[in-house]
């Protein structure tokens, strides 16, 4: 008995590759058919009696190509492609129809540009409405899914319960993790896959479609062109570091370099600030030494009036100590007023 199957009742999982007793069972542990159309579907298996290469219809890219189930019969191809584009470039769409009555058959096959387009379908469109009917969508299992067997011929996944042929192992009817004992050898013996315990998914989980193998070639191209890639990259990124070194450092950098730019360009300006102040400072000089000769100019304008009259002064002191010197020695010099007082005697 699992053993994680008992801690976790949710635990699934997926089929990788079809076989028609494996997709009978609920577990995936069967090792007989249960109805008449599994049985029909080993037959087809074993006699190789189905080509999923063979339909003329089935055209494109498989790893492009979407399953759409559970269409409403009044959805035309003008409206499944307006919802299909939505999701990516659709290349080209298929309704499949009755090939007598030419009604549609409920299902489809939309192919779009590219794979990841695709797979965004995959995982958005799951039970989208389109017509008042709730879709599926599922990978092109048809030609991607090795063992395939159609349901026409008693294979396929999914079914009603009314109808007593549910298919498991795929999107909407996963295998449950095994409640019992699983038979390893017979399993092996019949080539059917075992589950692969303590690697179950959960119920919430949807599988993966499967992806594009690459050969050799196409592997060392994508290696070449993924490094070449690189390198150019790289060597963008240097010569980009080169002619704007400021686009790699941080704001605390920025910021320092803004303030030593701004003193370098203080320093580129210190130069002509200097010049400057040396022609002011000559300026200065220049107008105080030509005030100073300006004074000296009105000086000497002013200076022969003041010889004339210092020389007045300096003869009109010497007169007068000549006369003092007179009086007191008893000069008998002639003077005016001393002959006028004899006259008059």
């Amino acid at each position: 008995m699992g053993l994680e199957s008992k801690g976790n009742v949710n635990s699934v999982f997926y089929a990788s590759s079809y076989h028609p007793i494996q997709s009978g069972s609920i577990d995936g542990t069967d090792i007989l058919p249960h109805d008449n159309a599994v049985y029909r579907a080993l037959l087809c298996s074993n006699a190789r009696l189905y080509d999923p290469f063979g339909d003329p219809k089935s055209i494109g890219d498989p790893y492009c190509t979407l399953f759409v189930a559970h269409l409403s019969h009044f959805t035309t191809e003008h409206t499944l492609r307006q919802e299909m584009n939505k999701y990516g470039r659709v290349k080209n769409l298929r309704i499949v129809r009755h090939i007598v009555t030419g009604a549609s058959r409920g299902y489809a096959f939309v192919e779009f540009e590219t794979d990841r387009e695709m797979r965004r379908a995959y995982q958005d469109a799951h039970h989208k409405i389109i017509d008042d009917s709730e879709i599926i969508v599922d990978y092109n299992r048809q030609r991607l899914m090795s063992g395939w067997i159609p349901r026409r011929l008693g294979g396929g996944l999914g079914g009603k319960k009314e109808s007593g042929q549910l298919r498991f192992g795929g999107r909407e009817r996963p295998f449950r993790a095994p409640l019992r004992q699983i038979p390893w050898d017979d399993l092996k013996r019949l080539g059917i896959p075992p589950p692969p315990e303590g690697r179950y998914m959960s119920r919430f989980q949807a599988p993966s479609p499967p992806r594009r193998e690459r050969s050799f070639d196409e592997a060392r191209d994508f290696s070449h062109k993924h490094d070449k890639g690189n390198k150019h990259s790289h060597r963008q990124e240097r010569s980009i570091s080169r002619e704007c070194p400021s686009r790699s450092v941080d704001k605390e950098d920025f910021s320092h370099r803004q303030r030593t730019h701004g003193r370098k360009r203080g320093d580129r300006r210190s130069p002509s600030h200097d010049h400057s102040s040396d022609r002011s400072s000559m300026d200065r000089s220049r107008l105080s030494h030509k005030r100073q000769k300006s004074g000296r100019d009105r000086h000497d304008r002013r200076s022969p009036s003041l010889h004339h009259s210092s020389d007045e002064t300096s003869m009109h002191r010497e007169e007068r100590r000549r006369a003092h010197n007179a009086r007191s020695h008893g000069d008998d010099r002639w003077s005016p007023s001393r002959d006028d007082s004899f006259g008059n005697a």
